[in-house]
């Protein structure tokens, strides 16, 4: 069976209708998912083994025709093994630069909470900058540049939290869940889930789906949406539930997620249902209860108390 060529203008929908061809029973996560991507961010996937993270970052990398590649994050696992160094070249006479495994599209870092603290930090300046210095030089990341990372639970034997500034380096983080009834069916009776998206082929390239990111930039956005997105984040602020509430930064990722769902419909303009759609996978990872406790009830009861106001 031959696939079919990459078209640089398949809209956004058809995405995600080729990803949940693979990807079964999981709509609100595929499509957090494609959303966080379009909105130029990075992606947290947080569940129990064997549930499909993995599959859901192969996936977006083939039907977005990404270049892809994984690394394993062990409690070993140095920060040049992910970002790459410096090696003596003989003919040369001078050290030159061996780029790691980072340089690539989109990087799965699987069980990136396995890791030690030093090396999950080996990735804050690519996720940030897009880039990796080394030797006092930069060498810049490709231009669709994506890292999905995997972690286990923190109950889980040998995970390390991941620290409050790696975490806000991610977009979104997703919960995948156990697949319903007739979903893992399927999977228990059809074939490998990766040999159908070996077969299924790319829908897209990485210059279509930069003209994607940039009509995602281009979603209009009216006064009411942004002072609701401002009360938004003014609530999380004020009450006491959270240790401290969302910064500005933090702002501007909700209104850029909120963008590419909007852009998914296929509109060119936000409404605050595209907000309340992103918000618990933009804000959960990213608050935490006033006495440590999980933030994901409160988080969702803000858009229950905060209103529309026109």
């Amino acid at each position: 069976m031959t696939c079919p060529a990459p078209d640089p203008l398949t809209p956004p929908a058809a995405l995600l209708s080729a990803i949940a061809e693979v990807v079964l029973d999981k709509p609100q996560a595929v499509r957090l998912a494609l959303a966080c991507l379009l909105a130029r961010g990075h992606l947290l996937i947080e569940d129990l083994p064997g549930l499909g993270k993995t599959l859901l970052a192969q996936t977006l990398a083939g039907v977005l025709g990404l270049q892809f590649r994984r690394v394993q994050f062990t409690s070993d696992l140095l920060p040049a093994d992910i970002t790459g160094g410096s090696v003596w070249d003989r003919e040369s006479g001078a050290f030159r630069f061996v780029p790691g495994p980072v340089f690539t599209e989109l990087l799965l870092a699987d069980e990136l909470n396995r890791s030690t603290p030093k090396t999950q930090s080996a990735l804050l300046e690519a996720m940030e900058e897009r880039q990796v210095s080394a030797d006092g030089h930069s060498h810049a990341l490709p231009p669709a540049f994506f890292v999905i990372a995997t972690q286990n639970p923190l109950d889980s034997q040998g995970a390390f939290p991941l620290p409050e500034a790696q975490l806000d380096r991610f977009l979104m983080r997703l919960h995948l869940g156990w697949p319903g009834r007739e979903a893992e069916l399927a999977l228990l009776a059809g074939e490998d889930r990766r040999r159908l998206l070996a077969r299924q082929g790319a829908r897209l390239d990485a210059a279509g789906l930069l003209q994607l990111q940039q009509r995602c930039e281009q979603v209009q956005v009216s006064a009411t949406v942004l002072d609701y997105v401002w009360r938004l984040l003014n609530a999380t602020r004020e009450g006491g539930r959270f240790r401290h509430g969302l910064s500005p930064r933090a702002g501007r990722a909700l209104l850029a997620a909120a963008r590419a769902w909007a852009l998914i419909d296929g509109r060119a303009h936000l409404l605050p249902a595209d907000v309340q759609a992103v918000w618990p996978a933009v804000a959960g990872h990213r608050l935490c209860g006033a006495d440590g406790d999980d933030a994901a009830p409160a988080v969702a009861g803000l858009l229950r108390e905060v209103e529309v106001v026109a």
